[in-house]
């Protein structure tokens, strides 16, 4: 499945970055995300409890970032287990200065597996792009409160 949405937030290119990359941050914007860790300079570890159409699990996943041009762009690389099956993917992220605004660009590509996959693809694709709508939503806050 692939998602491609663009997002406006307020706050420079820099700020934005930076806030993307902070895994305490990301904890509070990634709905069911108990725990965000960074273990070395562009990896995390993330622990996960998520539903989906009355099957709930709990996931355990890796997240690296990769081609990083400060503050432009990356691209960030994900995998998770759990129960219900797994998660894989990859995302890249485009920042634009908007005069005192920035423009978060994201295109993503994820694929699913166990019974996440039997549950139907137009399912999860609206789960993921509904989480992806409320992760920027919760983020557009966060960057007004920092």
């Amino acid at each position: 499945m692939k998602f491609s949405a663009t997002y406006t937030v307020p706050g420079t290119r820099d700020k934005v970055f930076a806030l993307l990359t902070d895994p305490a941050v990301l904890q509070r914007c990634i709905e069911g995300c108990e725990k965000m860790e960074r273990t070395s300079e562009d990896n995390y570890n993330a622990h996960l409890k998520i539903g989906i159409a009355g099957l709930k699990g709990s996931y355990v996943g890796k997240v690296q970032l990769q081609e990083k041009r400060v503050p432009e762009s990356f691209k960030l690389l994900m995998e998770g287990k759990g129960g219900p099956g797994f998660v894989k993917g990859s995302g890249h992220i485009q920042l634009t200065d908007k005069g005192g605004q920035t423009e978060i660009r994201c295109d993503s590509e994820v694929q699913v597996g166990g019974m996440i996959a039997a549950i139907g693809s137009r399912l999860v694709e609206a789960l993921g792009k509904k989480m992806m709508d409320d992760f920027f939503k919760k983020f557009g806050l966060e960057v007004t409160k920092l």
